[in-house]
């Protein structure tokens, strides 16, 4: 008999399809079925004369802050091609995946919350308390939430953001997703932020509406969970940060199903 704890468990993977195909084979080492479904990619912009400005104030700046591993392979890159990392110029990361990015970028000094892995607990770091007169540069994709920005300038903080990415919805056929959910092989849907889930929804539209209502929900924390959407499905989990919280999430399951 099998000792995998994920055996037969059927997983929709919704990052974008490198992450996507990386966290599949992780999973499907545990016994899980892994089906690749992106919801979301990652595009780049064209070079920008404000990035380019933005950039340039890297030297002067107390503290970088990344949103995303996207955001520090894409916002590194974009730095590092104009000029060597300022010496003086901290990094903060929002999240454990986009810490590990950084340090594997060869930063050793990386400012992140142990506990809870959003923008909220990165704010509640010490660090971030005392920001008046400094300046901020946060990296991140096109658009996005205001909270991190608003927050830290009304603690007296100076702002830019080094916007290095675009987030896309895919064009995708849902029709092989679809037709395993007919066949009962779907039993969890791994989404990360609201706008994968969104996109997720929008993708699998009204054919997969029932299968939605009968599939497991898997999301690393509470404000997505209580994203409209979520609603939609037969039930909602929160898993711990990376891959294993997402197993260990999924491996539950498996057990009370």
């Amino acid at each position: 008999m099998s000792t995998r704890r994920l055996e037969g468990l059927g997983v929709v993977i919704t990052r974008p399809r490198e992450p996507a195909e990386a966290l599949a084979a992780a999973l499907a080492r545990e016994g899980a079925r892994p089906i690749v479904f992106p919801a979301l990619a990652i595009e780049d912009l064209s070079p920008s004369a404000r990035l380019d400005e933005v950039l340039a104030g890297l030297p002067r700046t107390s503290l970088a802050i990344f949103v995303s591993a996207h955001a520090v392979e894409k916002g590194i890159a974009a730095a590092r091609a104009r000029a060597p990392w300022p010496a003086g110029t901290r990094v903060a990361a929002v999240g454990e995946a986009t810490a590990e990015a950084l340090r594997n970028s060869g930063f050793s000094r990386v400012i992140s919350p142990r506990e809870r892995h959003d923008s909220d607990a990165l704010l509640a770091l010490p660090e971030l308390q005392r920001v008046a007169g400094e300046e901020i540069i946060v990296f991140r994709g096109e658009g996005g939430r205001e909270g991190l920005k608003e927050t830290l300038v009304a603690r007296g903080a100076r702002v830019e953001y080094a916007q290095c990415y675009r987030r896309v919805r895919p064009v995708s056929d849902p029709t092989p997703l679809l037709e395993a959910w007919s066949r009962g092989e779907v039993h969890a849907v791994s989404v990360l932020s609201g706008e994968t889930l969104e996109n997720f929804v929008t993708m699998v539209g009204e054919a997969g509406a029932r299968g939605i209502a009968a599939t497991t929900l898997v999301v690393p924390h509470e404000a997505i969970a209580m994203h409209r959407d979520a609603r939609r499905f037969a039930r909602v989990l929160i898993a711990a940060h990376g891959s294993e919280g997402l197993a260990e999430t999924l491996s539950q399951l498996r057990v009370t199903t």
